[in-house]
């Protein structure tokens, strides 16, 4: 069952990989220690020795620093206001489905534009066909109450009247 929700923000950035793949190389670890949380740093270096036709790994970072900047964007603050790039991490649900995990000035601020009794949910989608990365972010707000009273879902039953199958 869907929840009724609240937009909260909307972000959006597309990315030229090469000007990641430049950077890794010019910058080195500086530049992915100051930009990437540990999470993203080990997903996109595992992408390392992959054997694609371009370069997974500068792909896989290219993504996450759009996801950042899309983020900044949907909190309404881009990079000031206490709002970091490490303050902004890509990490995935058990589900596979990527979402941000927030903290420091980033998180304060999503807490400071979620409204009262809501919850705050980042939704993010990463796509890249190289030499171009994006990612696109919504940050939602709903009820609180919702996800307690909703009723759990239940398993479909079998009709007991099996005689007459339409």
């Amino acid at each position: 069952m869907m929840m009724s929700g609240t937009i909260l923000g909307i972000g959006n950035d597309l990315i030229d990989i090469r000007r990641v793949e430049k950077s890794l190389e010019r910058f080195g670890q500086r530049f992915i220690d100051r930009i990437f949380t540990e999470v993203e740093q080990a997903k996109s270096e595992r992408r390392a020795g992959s054997a694609a036709k371009n370069n997974a790994r500068a792909s896989t970072y290219a993504k996450r620093f759009a996801a950042k900047e899309a983020c900044s964007k949907a909190l309404g603050t881009g990079f000031r206001d206490g709002v970091f790039w490490r303050d902004m991490g890509v990490v995935n649900l058990p589900s596979g489905q990527p979402t941000m995990r927030l903290t420091g000035g980033a998180l304060a601020r999503l807490e400071a534009i979620t409204p009262p009794g809501m919850r705050a949910r980042i939704h993010v989608t990463l796509t890249d066909e190289y030499p171009m990365a994006e990612a696109f972010v919504v940050i939602s707000a709903e009820p609180i109450e919702s996800a307690l009273t909703e009723p759990a879902p239940t398993k479909p039953t079998m009709p007991t009247n099996t005689a007459n199958p339409e």
